[in-house]
């Protein structure tokens, strides 16, 4: 007998072909948006770039950033805006671009304070390594420890002879707690197994007449605003904190003279929000390279005492790793603590 044909195929095969059109609706959906999405970015930029820095205009970070994004503004085609967004150790900049679409038109000029704040402030909602992309490292800002001239210290083995020879007799001042000043003298305390007492400035600007006039022994500044008053025989220019050498302070030995290795200066790096197109850090970032490898852009970072330090993408996010992996270590074991906490 000829058997029936089942009443449920032709069912099937009606479900079968939509859902085989289905996928390849989305399929087709899925590829237009990436095309669109690739052609956006082979596009990039189109339109002004936002660059935010958490500090004043006048400071050291606005100043990288100035010096940056003018440059930037040629070697993109489209200009570079910098706004200063200030407040809370730069936080209030760092927070707006965390939460800024990640289509590459909002930056920040970052610092290693934003990798301290979340340390010392760990309620703090962003996380300066998931909450962004980084982009490319810019200039590291070279510091120096001054004394008075009565001091009796004149290199770096001196000076580290002299703290372990005296634990407790100085006191060093830097522009506050949780600055990289601050935690890079701890670390050479750490290194030395010395007491140092530290004592927090509101700012630098008060620092070089304090040690100047002799309320303060030790200082903690920037080389440049340390090197201008030793040049002027006002105080005595002991140490750079960071292995390279600084023009116009070639006098002055780095700290690692006397402890091998020993290498502490902020970092300034431009980040960009996380989500933000590969293609389009990498764009970014080859424009930094492309400026910082000027002699312009040198003789332009030498006269902010700053160096040229261009790192890219993956080598930032190994750098900002470590730095941070650094810093939480020195807090953990010489038990610092925010102001006010």
């Amino acid at each position: 007998m000829p058997t029936t044909p089942s009443p449920t195929i032709k069912p099937l095969r009606r479900r079968a072909i939509c859902a085989t059109a289905a996928a390849l609706a989305f399929g087709m959906a899925t590829a237009l948006t990436a095309s669109a999405a690739w052609a956006q970015t082979q596009k990039y930029p189109e339109r002004p770039i936002r660059l935010l820095v958490g500090y004043s205009a006048g400071g050291g970070v606005d100043a990288a950033a100035r010096l940056l994004g003018a440059r930037l503004s040629t070697a993109l085609g489209q200009q570079v805006v910098i706004e200063n967004r200030t407040g809370a150790t730069g936080l209030i900049a760092a927070d707006l671009v965390s939460k800024a679409p990640p289509d590459g038109y909002t930056l920040m000029m970052g610092d290693s304070a934003l990798l301290i704040a979340k340390l010392l402030q760990p309620k703090i909602a962003l996380d300066p390594l998931t909450s962004f992309k980084p982009v490319a490292g810019a200039f590291v800002s070279p510091l120096m420890i001054v004394t008075g001239n009565d001091f009796p210290a004149r290199t770096p083995k001196d000076f580290v002879a002299e703290l372990k020879a005296h634990p407790g007799r100085y006191s060093f001042a830097t522009s506050g707690v949780g600055t990289v000043q601050h935690l890079g003298f701890e670390m050479l305390k750490q290194r030395t197994g010395t007491f140092v007492l530290h004592v927090p400035y509101r700012g630098a600007a008060q620092i070089v007449p304090d040690v100047v006039g002799g309320q303060v022994p030790i200082g903690v500044v920037s080389a440049t605003a340390g090197m201008a008053q030793a040049k002027a025989g006002k105080l005595r220019a002991v140490a750079l904190m960071n292995m390279a050498r600084l023009e116009g302070a070639e006098s002055v030995a780095p700290l690692s003279d006397a402890l091998p290795g020993f290498d502490v200066a902020p970092r300034l790096f431009v980040l960009a929000p996380a989500g933000t197109p590969d293609e389009i850090v990498d764009r970014l970032s080859a424009a930094v390279k492309s400026v910082l490898d000027t002699p312009e852009a040198a003789s332009a970072a030498a006269a902010q005492g700053m160096l040229r330090a261009y790192t890219g993408p993956a080598q930032l996010r190994s750098a900002l790793d470590d730095e941070t992996a650094r810093w939480k270590g020195i807090i953990a074991d010489q038990r610092i603590v925010a102001e006010g906490n």
